[in-house]
């Protein structure tokens, strides 16, 4: 016990991992057996890496004291001009997506500098945002859906040809898992050098082998996954791919950058931040610009996955990915988050969607359940810092 308790394991994140392996078994028995079954956890999969690339920036943008309330009209506003550069001008996909970026970045910087520059709250401007962005992706096209027919492109949103297949996906797991134990040996290695207590071998090994369970738990269920009229099974599919590079490189530049070490130092107080040197101004406009390229990747996984651009393109996102990130564990008021927990927190709000859906639960009663899931969140956040005696 004085073990676990010295050990440097995040206890709300097991929480957050206890309540969705709850959630998927309620689900399952209330389904019979059609919420685990491998066609369902593909879907699920594909389905939340949309909502879960946009989650992991949105959690530095609430951790630095903002909101973004405009990702969904952005991301319809963008991905309609992507699909309508390639189907109706004739673009190339490279090419509309670069111009699709870079009309991004511009949003989120006219946004961004709003708030960093003249100091309108971030909520006023993108609750503006959410409304008038809304309106460009309708005027983008008039209103009209956008097909997307390069082959090419469709993969990154998964479906028919939308996966890597069994063997890389195999030897992909097999490098993940290599990398995790390679990860606790350096570490073990490092504490030891610097003659640290390290944790009894078994706990480490303990809390290596859970990520590991879930990699090779996740990879079976997507190789047993197989397209009616395909040759082979699917494997991982491609969007997934997108959202944990994604993931990746954010926890890098949370971890490991001196950008990342300003979000948060903003986070926890903006003034003193300001009073030791940090460029307030300059970080914010860079993470609103971090939002535009996410989103900028969000929209073409979504139209690739829909073969279509639409108006109606990430219409309510704001409210996923806003749970996701406090679900996860992201404080409001700042200062506080991580990226793991935004992972788990789309996963749990796509799990419960997903249920709901198998249950054949109408969709208003949809909404009434997700809505009090984020107030429950919430509730928990307060309860559980309290509890803690974290402040922040």
């Amino acid at each position: 016990m004085n073990s676990l308790k010295q050990a440097a394991i995040d206890w709300r994140l097991v929480m957050m991992g206890t309540v969705l392996a709850a959630i998927a078994l309620v689900f399952n028995v209330l389904s019979g057996g059609l919420f685990m079954s491998p066609e369902n956890l593909y879907n699920i999969a594909q389905q939340t890496a949309v909502v879960g690339v946009v989650a992991t920036v949105v959690v530095l943008v609430i951790v630095a004291r903002h909101i973004d309330l405009s990702v969904g009209s952005v991301m319809g506003f963008v991905g309609v001009l992507i699909a309508t550069l390639m189907y109706t001008a004739g673009w190339h996909w490279v090419e509309a997506s670069l111009a699709g970026l870079a009309v991004a970045i511009a949003v989120s910087l006219y946004q961004g500098a709003l708030t960093a520059m003249l100091g309108v709250p971030s909520f006023v401007v993108t609750l503006g945002g959410l409304m008038s962005f809304r309106g460009a992706a309708f005027l983008v096209a008039d209103g009209k859906t956008q097909p997307v027919n390069d082959q090419f492109f469709q993969r990154l949103g998964g479906g028919f040809d939308g996966a890597i297949g069994v063997t890389a996906s195999w030897v992909l797991a097999g490098v993940i898992v290599l990398a995790l134990a390679l990860q606790m040996w350096a570490k073990r290695r490092a504490k030891a050098s610097y003659d640290v207590p390290n944790n009894p071998l078994w706990l480490d090994s303990a809390i290596v082998l859970v990520p590991v369970a879930i990699v090779l738990g996740f990879v079976t269920a997507m190789n047993n996954y197989q397209i009616m009229n395909k040759d082979a099974p699917q494997g991982i599919p491609i969007p997934v791919l997108i959202w944990a590079a994604v993931a990746l490189v954010l926890s890098f530049i949370v971890h490991r950058t001196r950008f990342g070490r300003y979000v948060f130092a903003m986070g926890g107080n903006p003034e003193a931040a300001a009073l030791v040197g940090i460029p307030v101004r300059k970080v914010t406009l860079m993470l609103f610009a971090l939002m535009g390229v996410l989103i900028t990747i969000a929209a073409m996984v979504s139209i690739a996955r829909l073969n279509a651009g639409t108006n109606s393109l990430g219409t309510s996102m704001e409210l996923y990915v806003i749970a996701a990130a406090v679900i996860g564990g992201t404080a409001l008021a700042g200062g506080s988050g991580s990226i793991l927990g935004s992972v788990l927190g789309a996963l749990i709000m796509q799990s419960i969607d997903s249920g709901m859906l198998l249950l054949d639960v109408s969709i208003g009663v949809r909404y009434v359940i997700i809505g009090q899931v984020l107030i429950a969140a919430v509730v928990f956040d307060v309860v559980y810092r309290r509890m803690t005696g974290d402040t922040v």
